[in-house]
C-alpha cells in the first residue's frame, strides 16, 4: 500500500472512530456510508471509480465498525438507484427485503463493490433506516438514515480530497411541552 493510500486509511478510520464515539452506537445498529472514491481522488464525483481509493477507505472505516460491534451498509450510487450493500445477518435482523444486484465499480460504485467482496455474506437492499452515517464527497446518505437525523461535527473534515459529513439519529420527540424524555435512548 502506498503512503497515500495509507493516509487515507487512517483518515476513514479516524473519521469512523470519532462518529462511532460521538453517536454511542449500540452494537448491532448501523452505520451507512456513501463514498464517492472520484471526490476522494480530487476529481468530480462519478469521473473517477477507484477500487484502490475504495479499498483504503474502507478497510479504515470498516475496522472501526467491526471494533465497534456495529454493521457497514455500503451505498450504492445512483446507477443501483442508491442500494446498499450490508452482511445478510444485518439484513434479516432489521427485516429489510433484499434485492439482486452486485456492484461493479462504474454501476454500483467502488466503494460498495469493495464492501460486495469484503463481506462475509453480502446482499443488496434498496431501503434502510441507519443508526448513523458518514457522507464522504457529498454523496447523499439521509435517505437512509432514521427520520431524525442529528448533524455530528467531527475534527476529520476530510478523507482525501472530499468533504466529509456525519450525522447519528435519535428516536423522535412526541407528546407536546408537558412530556418528559429519556435523553439516554439511542
Amino acid at each position: 500500500m502506498t503512503e497515500e493510500m495509507a493516509i487515507i486509511g487512517e483518515e476513514a478510520y479516524r473519521a469512523a472512530k470519532e462518529l462511532l464515539d460521538a453517536a454511542n452506537l449500540e452494537e448491532g445498529q448501523i452505520l451507512v456510508v456513501g463514498c464517492s472514491t472520484s471526490e476522494v481522488g480530487g476529481v468530480t464525483i462519478g469521473t473517477l471509480s477507484s477500487p484502490d481509493l475504495a479499498e483504503a477507505v474502507f478497510g479504515g472505516i470498516y475496522q472501526a465498525t467491526q471494533e465497534a460491534g456495529v454493521y457497514l451498509a455500503a451505498q450504492c450510487c445512483e446507477h443501483l438507484n442508491r442500494a446498499l450493500i450490508l452482511e445478510k445477518e444485518a439484513a434479516d435482523r432489521y427485516g429489510y427485503e433484499i434485492v439482486n444486484a452486485v456492484p461493479q465499480p462504474k454501476a454500483g460504485g467502488s466503494f460498495a463493490s469493495t464492501a460486495y467482496k469484503a463481506f462475509d455474506c453480502p446482499v443488496a437492499v434498496e431501503h434502510i433506516a441507519a443508526h448513523a452515517g458518514i457522507d464522504i464527497g457529498d454523496t447523499l446518505i439521509g435517505m437512509h438514515l432514521r427520520d431524525v437525523a442529528v448533524p455530528v461535527r467531527i475534527r476529520t473534515g476530510q478523507i482525501g480530497d472530499a468533504h466529509v459529513v456525519c450525522a447519528r439519529t435519535r428516536p423522535k420527540y412526541i407528546g407536546g411541552e408537558r412530556t418528559k424524555y429519556d435523553t439516554k435512548v439511542r
